[in-house]
């Protein structure tokens, strides 16, 4: 027994030992891929050149958007009628109308090019959805006057049931040659579809309602005739004689039928039979037939 625990003892690590060999011989380690220098770069890192043309894209696009500081705009919505209202409505298929004052406070003349309009991402205005026609004015206003310019556009049914960004420019410019524009509305707007008063659906329901009384109506009635035909005729009372006549149209019947027998009896008795009178033929045709 002793001997065989010895043996155990140092057959054991020997054991382990090639056991561990064979698992890392099995067992595969994942090594990390070199790092290129040249792919290190980070990347919101832009060179110089870019940053310089990003930079003059913006300079333009603000000269461009830029608005005169003489000038005052203002823009009220004709149709629909917006008064009060939180988010601008539109109705798809129907015109949308508005109006643009322009006053001029400054020292020289401006020139009103044109008015143009355009649906927007909402969620980013940078995306256009659809360009409306600019309409041009090519209008002089003078110094200290103003001048009302109008425009109009039509959604198209399909936008119907989304919001949109409504983004419209008044572009001008003055006797020096420097141009402007300015965004008079850059909100988001409502596209709503267009509220008939009649409906087709409703007038065939209140159709559909109106026979189905009338027939209710006819069924009652012929229900009510039928029952009543069913229904037994009381018995008509059986009239009592009160005589031959009655000038007075005195009511009789509450005595007693023996009275009233009695009763028209006497009138019979008093009342004279009449008789003809006969002429001596008559009398003497009876007396030889031997009727009399």
């Amino acid at each position: 027994m002793k001997h065989f625990f010895l043996l155990s003892l140092l057959i054991l690590p020997a054991v382990v030992f090639l056991a561990d060999n064979g698992r890392s011989k099995m067992m595969a380690f994942a090594e990390e891929d070199p790092i290129d220098e040249e792919e290190a770069d980070v990347e919101g890192e832009v060179e110089e050149g870019d940053v310089v043309a990003t930079e003059s894209e913006e300079d333009e696009e603000e000269s461009q958007s830029k608005a005169s500081p003489d000038a005052d705009t203002v823009l009220l919505f004709t149709k629909p009628n917006v008064q009060g209202a939180s988010q601008l409505e539109l109705v798809a298929g129907t015109p949308v109308e508005f109006l643009v004052g322009f006053r001029n406070k400054g020292e020289q003349d401006f020139i009103v090019d044109f008015i143009e309009a355009s649906f927007r991402y909402p969620m980013d205005f940078n995306y256009f959805i659809q360009n409306f026609s600019a309409v041009g004015y090519h209008s002089i206003v003078k110094p200290n006057q103003e001048a009302t310019f109008q425009y109009s556009f039509l959604p198209g049914e399909g936008f119907a049931g989304r919001p949109f960004g409504l983004n419209i420019n008044l572009v001008y410019h003055d006797l020096s040659g420097n141009g402007f524009q300015e965004a008079v509305f850059n909100e988001t707007v409502q596209i709503i579809e267009l509220d008939e008063g009649f409906d087709g659906e409703t007038f065939f329901l209140y159709v559909f309602l109106a026979a189905t009384v009338v027939l209710l109506l006819v069924i009652g009635q012929q229900t009510l005739l039928s029952v009543g035909k069913k229904r037994p005729s009381k018995k008509s009372s059986a009239p009592v004689e009160t005589g031959t006549s009655n000038p007075n149209n005195v009511d009789y019947e509450w005595l007693p039928a023996q009275t009233l027998a009695s009763l028209n009896k006497e009138k019979t008795q008093k009342s004279p039979r009449v008789t003809k009178q006969q002429s001596p033929r008559q009398r003497k045709a009876k007396r030889s037939t031997g009727s009399e």
